[in-house]
């Protein structure tokens, strides 16, 4: 039997077990199985690797892509300038961690912009903010990050006022404010400083529609959800994890 799976906590939002599933059942993988492995602590990840039978890769989502780094035998270039795994290839007994949320924001953004590049704000300072701000800096768009503190980010939820919404017309959510089951929550954005101008990306895809999307559409603004992202990115991990040309 060859094994993948999905570490992190809570994973009851999670789709990547489905799509995985699809995948091998249309391809004719019967002897393929995706499994979720819901960790309470990042510290059982070496004794997963190490004692779960025909494991060749895994994904990685909240609240563990940057904790994981040190426990694996080798970083990825892209994934260390990141700062932020969420893929791990098992080859030979080693752990290899890659960042394909790079891929798969990319392939969500560019198509939005239309050639423009406006200021951005990035909500929250987690795995999945770093591999936007590392995809913003590639595209010359300037961006602040919002954070609970200056340590994580170059701006606090307290100082982002309507003025600063207003001249950041990008908005990408990383939080899981407002993912299932808690889907009547979102991020604190002073709402009335958004409008037509403004494209709201919300990373997260259960719900596919969340709370902060359909405010923004309400106020005019283009929206998105994470399902680009977490298609793109679940076929690049599938080609990392089978030596494939990505």
């Amino acid at each position: 039997m060859t094994r993948y799976g999905l570490i992190g906590t809570p994973l009851s939002h999670s789709f990547s077990q489905r799509w995985f599933t699809e995948k091998f059942h249309r391809e004719g993988r019967s002897d393929h199985h995706y499994e979720l492995f819901d960790l309470p602590d990042i510290d059982i990840v070496p004794g997963l690797l190490s004692s779960t039978a025909g494991l060749r890769g895994l994904n990685v989502t909240i609240p563990y892509k940057k904790t994981v780094m040190p426990l694996l035998d080798e970083i990825d270039p892209e994934a260390a300038a990141v700062g932020a795994v969420n893929t791990i290839a098992i080859r030979d007994g080693r752990a290899t961690g890659y960042n394909t949320d790079v891929i798969g924001f990319r392939k969500t953004l560019t198509p939005l912009l239309n050639g423009f590049t406006p200021r951005a704000l990035v909500l929250g300072s987690g795995g999945s903010s770093r591999a936007v701000a590392y995809v913003l800096r590639e595209l010359g768009i300037k961006f602040r990050v919002v954070s609970r503190s200056l340590e994580r980010g170059d701006m606090i939820w307290d100082l982002l006022d309507p003025a600063i919404v207003s001249v950041c017309t990008l908005i990408i959510n990383t939080t899981p404010v407002g993912m299932f089951p808690e889907v009547d929550r979102m991020p604190p954005l002073p709402l009335d400083a958004i409008g037509p101008r403004h494209i709201i990306i919300d990373l997260i895809y259960n719900p596919e529609r969340t709370l902060l999307l359909r405010e923004a559409e309400k106020r005019g603004a283009q929206v998105c959800n994470g399902l680009t992202m977490l298609h793109a990115q679940a076929e690049a991990s599938w080609a990392i994890w089978n030596d494939l040309t990505l």
